[in-house]
């Protein structure tokens, strides 16, 4: 049984490394399949949605036929009711003529039993609210994509800022390693004589910058995780796996130059959409309050039945007619109704006309910004590949005693942080190609194709840029 349990135990060991590696970090298009649907501002742009579409059926009560089931019971002395339930039963005789009987009845009780249909001809009113609460509802739908949209964007900032932490924390954590290791190698050499309590201090204080910084940039990374789970709409953060590195430079560039090109084309602003169908629903708003102001016609019918004893019984009396109205004055309320619409009416004109020239303003200096993010890419890639080299100049100075440890340090302090500014400029490039895909009304959630683009983002390979161990003097 020993013997048993300890191969178990074995088997299981050695599956461990197939279960971990079957798990795949979560792509950029999975999070936003997430986010379209457990968003938590999504989900309540999509209530608010279904709830206007909802109340833009409420004026259809003034428009369509309606139908309703009466029933009643009534017991009465009144002279006149009593007589007239008498005689909507069928029920009058000679005696029901009798004065005394006339001016003091017995109780009569009736059942009461109707069917009754309501038929709308003519409300201006109803049908032009109708069409604004129908334009008011078609626009809360567009305020919803915009939403969503909107948070396609804020999820790809969200996800690749979580990566960016990472490859952060990556490069801190190899530059640590170095820097340990530089602190000992210093120690070693003083003890020797080669170098002065100076050196040593020097290295001691570089290994506790980077030590700080790392703690910084692993809490970091544990807060971008937490909000880009909080962003999908996770109430509780679990475990996200994300990949290791962010996109190289030739994919962005490769996506910068074809998405520049084509993505001004690909449709109007959900939220410009949105302000042009409330201007539509407020024009129609100010029919409607002037419609309050014509006549409206109505008509009706209705089956009714009285017994003394049983619903829908007795014989059925029918009544058909039609049912005129014109307020010809409310007290001023329908003239200040007219007032009110109307100013919003123009209101909602100005808010889609801002809305225009916001939208306008905000893709040029999109579409500026992808260019400035470009260019800064492009330096900081020189700048890291200058440092790097740097730094290997020194190393092999140092080593042949022609160089200082305090040079060694501010090379290797001068390549990490070229390292980090290039991740990072890399990083404001994709947030700049997503919010330019949002200002021009393109799909931010184009940006998924990184997801096969990238092959290095998958793997644990060691981030760019990273930092060398001191070499031994």
């Amino acid at each position: 049984m020993r013997t048993i349990s300890y191969s178990l135990v074995a088997a299981a060991v050695l599956a461990l490394p197939g279960l971990a590696a079957a798990q795949s970090p979560l792509r950029l298009a999975d999070a936003l399949a997430e986010a379209d649907h457990r968003a938590f501002g999504n989900r309540q742009a999509a209530a608010t949605a279904a709830s206007d579409r909802a109340r833009a059926a409420l004026p259809l009560k003034g428009i369509l036929p309606s139908a309703r089931v009466e029933g009643g019971v009534v017991r009465t002395t009144d002279p006149i009711g009593a007589f007239g339930t008498t005689l909507r039963q069928r029920a009058v005789t000679p005696a029901a003529f009798d004065p005394a009987r006339l001016n003091d009845p017995a109780p009569v009780n009736n059942m009461t039993g109707g069917l009754v249909l309501e038929v709308p001809v003519f409300n201006a009113d109803a049908l032009t609210g109708w069409r604004a609460a129908r334009s008011a509802a078609n626009a809360s739908a567009a305020m919803a994509d915009w939403t969503s949209v909107t948070t396609r964007a804020m999820v790809v900032r969200a996800y690749y800022g979580a990566v960016l932490a990472q490859e952060t924390v990556a490069m801190l954590t190899q530059a640590q390693r170095a820097a340990t290791a530089a602190v000992k190698q210093v120690e070693s050499m003083v003890r020797q004589g080669v170098v002065t309590k100076a050196d040593q201090l020097q290295a001691t204080v570089r290994a506790g910058d980077v030590s700080a910084q790392l703690l910084s940039a692993s809490n970091d990374a544990t807060t971008a995780r937490a909000q880009l789970a909080l962003l999908l709409g996770r109430t509780e953060p679990g475990t996200l796996l994300l990949p290791t590195q962010l996109p190289t430079d030739s994919a962005v560039r490769a996506f910068a130059a074809q998405d520049t090109a084509g993505a001004e084309t690909e449709g109007q602003r959900d939220d410009v959409r949105a302000a042009q169908l409330g201007t539509s629903a407020a024009l129609a708003d100010r029919q409607r309050a002037a419609a309050t102001m014509l006549p409206r016609l109505n008509g009706y019918a209705r089956y009714d039945y009285h017994s003394p004893t049983t619903l829908y019984a007795g014989k059925p009396n029918w009544t058909v007619g039609v049912m005129g109205s014109w307020s010809l004055f409310g007290g001023g309320s329908e003239l200040a109704d007219v007032a009110g619409a109307d100013a919003r009416a123009r209101g909602a004109r100005a808010g889609e006309e801002a809305a225009r020239a916001n939208a306008r303003v905000e893709a040029d200096a999109a579409k500026r910004l992808v260019t400035l993010t470009l260019q800064r890419l492009t330096l900081a890639a020189q700048a890291a590949a200058q440092s790097t080299e740097a730094h290997r100049l020194v190393e092999k100075r140092y080593a042949g005693g022609l160089a200082t440890v305090a040079e060694l340090l501010g090379a290797e302090t001068a390549a990490t942080g070229a390292a980090l500014a290039h991740a990072a400029a890399r990083f404001e490039v994709i947030d700049a190609l997503a919010q330019y895909r949002k200002a021009v009304g393109a799909d931010p959630g184009a940006l998924a194709r990184f997801d096969t683009l990238s092959p290095a983002a998958s793997t644990g390979a060691a981030p760019a840029g990273a930092t060398h161990e001191e070499p031994t003097r």
